[in-house]
């Protein structure tokens, strides 16, 4: 019986030596062309273009994305915030989620088990904006239960601790 295409993306997949390694360098530059990525592993060009591939069949890699500076763009401070919302409102998560989701600033929401029920990182000129983020769309939103907002002075992405 042949397997579904969504069985085969849930399925755990063992990686070897070679994988973690072009895991590790995709991560630092996913721009990085198939013969530099071939020739530091050591394997023939044609070799790395398979892994990649397979890699990207079986799910391991979702995607390729990009890494702006959000300070380049004048949002110089981000943010953390949880939010709780109150117990009568949870039937409005899912659309308290999209309507986060598409606010200004926004760079990743989560939706998370727990004490609170999601994590909004933002990216935004200043604390004032924070401020205003949290008074005009979480303060004065009435699923809102509270939030809990905390500066971020570091933030490093792409981090692949097991590859």
């Amino acid at each position: 019986m042949a397997a579904t295409a969504k069985n085969l993306r849930h399925r755990r997949v063992e990686l070897d030596e070679i994988d973690r390694g072009l895991l590790r360098m995709l991560s630092e530059n996913a721009r990085r062309t198939n013969s530099s990525l071939a020739e530091e592993l050591g394997i023939a060009p044609s070799t790395c273009l398979a892994r990649v591939t397979a890699l990207r069949a079986s799910g391991v890699i979702r995607r390729f994305t990009l890494d702006i500076d959000p300070e380049v763009l004048g949002h110089a401070l981000e943010a953390l915030i949880f939010v709780r919302i109150r117990a009568g409102a949870r039937h409005l998560m899912s659309s308290f989620a999209e309507e986060i989701r598409a606010k200004p600033g926004v760079t990743q929401l989560f939706f998370l088990g727990g004490t609170d029920d999601f994590l909004i990182h933002v990216a935004v000129k200043d604390s004032n904006d924070v401020r205003q983020f949290v008074l005009d769309n979480l303060s004065a939103n009435p699923a809102v239960a509270s939030t809990q907002t905390s500066l971020v002075f570091e933030h490093s992405q792409g981090l692949v601790p097991w590859v």
